[in-house]
């Protein structure tokens, strides 16, 4: 593998910094997520660029790249404020699960709408008493003469009202054994029996998120994505690309805070005239997150070229290190700016103070810090399992 972008990635990182400055934080994002409003202007334009299904196949529509240049995609437009959260579940996990094991029906009529950003998927695995283990899922599936019947409940389920379809994570039964299986089932939003409530969060931010209730909500055949006897597999295929944008979202998002810092410090002058930024006592901390980020990035762009490349294994391990560090180091780069700032970093008019909860979200998903060092902790160092 190679640190050294293609021309035709450098092209495309630059022509989404171009757009996302059109939408940048202060002018766009901020306004729009202080009122809760989705960015449909700017998801509208991105998806008539391409940017938006630049990872799914040509022949549906899209770019016919990988998942490395989705994460760019999003890492430059949070590098601006802006970054899309349902691009991490509409192309990213959505599109990645339908282009592997979609039938050819859903490929034509999903991957199309995804690439161009006319319809939204969203992505239902968690569950109010599941938490971190799928294993632990309740919402069934079961046949009745050729439909099926989904019961259930979901939570934190992002941006369901901005989708089409849900792709809904439920359990059916096997006949031999009566165990419970995983399987995938793509559920329309507006479908008889689906009741979706919003959350209340206590955060700023564009997107809501839901419960969901599903109570015998009824699908055709033609809505089981795969086969109902394998979709542990087709599961986790999108898992390790949804660990990479979340990396990539964070990642920008603390390229985002260190510009603003490095902004003021360069223009603030309090002793002497000299700016801030020439201190010490500031500049070095900025110099370490801008370190952090860096070697965050790596791992990153490591984990997108592994996956893309098909090796499983090595994208799952590289992925859950690089959503563990991106997280980390954007954290400490939006707390390294509010502190270069002083008192005015806490101000609505910075606008930093308001995404550190944002940012401190990729501690908790969509994996916790805490699964991932029991992942590292099993499968890299080969410790007995502790959980």
């Amino acid at each position: 593998m190679s640190f050294i972008e293609s021309e035709e990635q450098k092209a495309l990182r630059a022509a989404v910094a171009a757009l996302a400055e059109k939408y940048n934080f202060r002018d766009y994002a901020g306004p729009k997520a202080r009122r809760n409003e989705p960015y449909d202007e700017l998801w509208s334009e991105a998806g008539k660029l391409g940017f938006l299904g630049v990872n799914l196949p040509e022949q549906y529509g899209g770019g016919g790249a990988g998942i490395y240049e989705l994460a760019l995609v999003q890492e430059e437009l949070s590098a601006r404020g802006c970054g899309l959260l349902l691009m991490v579940v509409s192309p990213a996990i959505c599109g990645t699960i339908i282009t592997k094991y979609g039938t050819e029906d859903q490929k034509k009529y999903w991957l199309t709408r995804l690439a161009d950003g006319t319809s939204k998927m969203v992505f239902g695995i968690t569950e109010p008493d599941a938490g971190s283990n799928s294993h632990k899922i309740t919402t069934t599936a079961r046949r009745d003469g050729e439909d099926w019947i989904l019961n259930g409940r979901k939570i934190f389920i992002s941006g369901v009202d901005q989708a089409e379809a849900v792709l809904i994570v439920a359990r059916t039964e096997n006949a031999k054994t009566g165990n419970l299986q995983p399987a995938l089932f793509i559920v329309p939003t507006d479908a008889p029996g689906l009741v979706k409530t919003a959350q209340e969060m206590d955060i700023i931010e564009p997107d809501n998120q839901f419960t969901l209730f599903l109570d015998d909500v009824r699908l055709p055949a033609s809505a089981l994505v795969g086969q109902e006897d394998a979709a542990i597999a087709q599961l986790f295929a999108g898992l390790n690309p949804e660990r990479i944008m979340g990396a990539a979202m964070a990642v920008g998002m603390g390229r985002y805070a260190i510009d603003r810092a490095i902004e003021y410090a360069k223009e603030r002058a309090v002793w002497k005239g000299v700016p801030i930024g020439a201190h010490q006592g500031l500049s070095h901390p900025l110099a370490q997150v801008k370190i952090e980020l860096e070697l965050a990035k790596l791992m990153m762009q490591k984990a997108a070229v592994l996956y893309d490349s098909g090796d499983d294994f090595g994208a799952a391990e590289a992925a859950n290190m690089a959503k563990y560090a991106a997280a980390e180091a954007s954290i400490k780069a939006l707390d390294q700016a509010i502190q270069t700032h002083g008192g005015s970093g806490l101000t609505r008019d910075v606008g930093l103070a308001g995404m550190l909860a944002a940012a401190r979200i990729a501690r908790v998903a969509p994996v916790s810090r805490e699964m991932i060092l029991n992942f590292v902790s099993q499968h890299s160092l080969g410790l007995p399992r502790s959980y």
